[in-house]
């Protein structure tokens, strides 16, 4: 009995040594972790005023890019107003300006206002215009390519009145009409809302007129690729046919690298578009790239032709223009540098059938492969 006990007592020893050494580890570890704690307040508090000013400072210069990207397209907003209230100004001093400038204050205004996107789009992009010759003398329907923003249409129309004496008259959506201060500026302008018959009373009357088939939806949900999205619109075929006007196809080189939809929740955009027909798809760029516009030679008025064939005819017209002078996919960059050296398109080879941007059959892009015809919805164009 004793002989057990006295050869149980080790084995208790060495539990009992084993409990404490495990408590005096435990316990030398909740105290460093305690230590550790306190001294980790301490030194945020101590030094929170610091870490907060140079957190502060990198967020702000690591987010400033993406902050100016979405800013910039506020100052074509701001130019708009500017160009709002030359308006207002010039009709509230209207009695002075016949007097002493122009026999018609809002021809005043007109000019007063192009000088300014002139002077604009010759600074931030050194804006040019390449086919002047083809301009007939009478009047004509332009059709241009839209971009995010139709910054591009701006500069033409300011660059015409300047140094062409030529006013044009554009049609814009009915949406620009309710922006609040906008509509003294368009009606100034001469921009309408046009129906067919509208647009044709304004050929017939002289005036050369600019419509963009593709309209908001383009500009909205088009990309750096450069297809149009006309879908099956002939409103303008139509108008030309009834004022009995040449066609000028129109195209911009880099409009869609100067600003840029966003491509993320593009179908939320589209399906909010196709609901109430207001375009919030965010726009971002600004950006100061090379920005040249590109008229191609008149399509004369012809009596036998269809408005479908009419589309068609002038669809092909904007795609060659796009083919000759436009990288696909667009590059920012490549827009930047041509500000400093304009590199000519590389023409690509005659044996490589290329897909083409729009090929409008009524909007359809389709190519063979294999003797697979591919049919992309996403493609279709549309014409107003």
């Amino acid at each position: 009995m004793v002989e057990t006990q006295c050869a149980a007592r080790p084995v208790k020893a060495y539990i009992m040594s084993d409990l404490l050494k495990k408590f005096d580890y435990e316990t030398t570890n909740d105290f460093v972790q305690v230590a550790i704690s306190v001294a980790g307040i301490y030194m945020t508090f101590y030094l929170m005023e610091y870490v907060d000013t140079e957190y502060s400072l990198w967020l702000t210069w690591f987010l400033t890019p993406v902050i100016v990207t979405f800013l910039l397209p506020a100052v074509i907003i701001i130019l708009i107003y500017i160009s709002s209230i030359i308006f207002h100004l010039y009709r509230l001093y209207r009695l002075r300006v016949v007097a002493g400038v122009q026999s018609d204050w809002r021809h005043a205004a007109r000019l007063a206002v192009c000088a300014l996107w002139d002077a604009h789009g010759w600074l931030w992009h050194g804006y040019e215009i390449r086919g002047l010759e083809n301009i007939p003398d009478g009047p004509f329907l332009v059709i241009y390519y839209h971009g995010a923003l139709p910054i591009d249409m701006y500069y033409f129309i300011a660059r015409m009145l300047l140094f062409k004496r030529r006013h044009i008259h554009t049609v814009a959506d009915r949406i620009l009409f309710k922006i609040p201060g906008w509509k003294a500026l368009l009606e100034g302008l001469c921009v309408i809302p046009g129906t067919v018959q509208t647009c044709a009373s304004v050929l017939k009357a002289g005036n050369p007129l600019a419509i963009s088939p593709g309209g908001v939806y383009e500009a909205q949900f088009g990309d750096h690729h450069y297809r149009l999205n006309w879908k099956s619109r002939v409103g303008f075929a139509k108008v030309a046919l009834e004022a009995k006007v040449p066609i000028v196809p129109m195209f911009t080189q880099n409009v869609r690298e100067a600003f840029r939809t966003v491509g993320w929740l593009r179908n939320v955009w589209l399906r909010v578009y196709a609901a109430i027909r207001v375009p919030l798809a965010p726009v971002y760029g600004g950006f100061p790239v090379k920005l040249v516009t590109h008229l191609g030679p008149a399509i004369p008025y012809d009596p036998e032709a269809t408005p479908d064939q009419l589309q068609k005819k002038v669809a092909q017209a904007i795609e060659d223009l796009i083919e000759e002078h436009q990288r696909i996919p667009g590059s920012i960059f490549l827009a930047l540098a041509e500000r400093i050296q304009e590199r000519p398109k590389q023409k690509k080879s005659s044996n490589t059938k290329q897909l083409s941007n729009g090929k409008c059959q009524n909007g359809d892009v389709r190519t063979k492969q294999n003797g697979v015809t591919d049919s992309s919805q996403s493609d279709k164009a549309k014409v107003s």
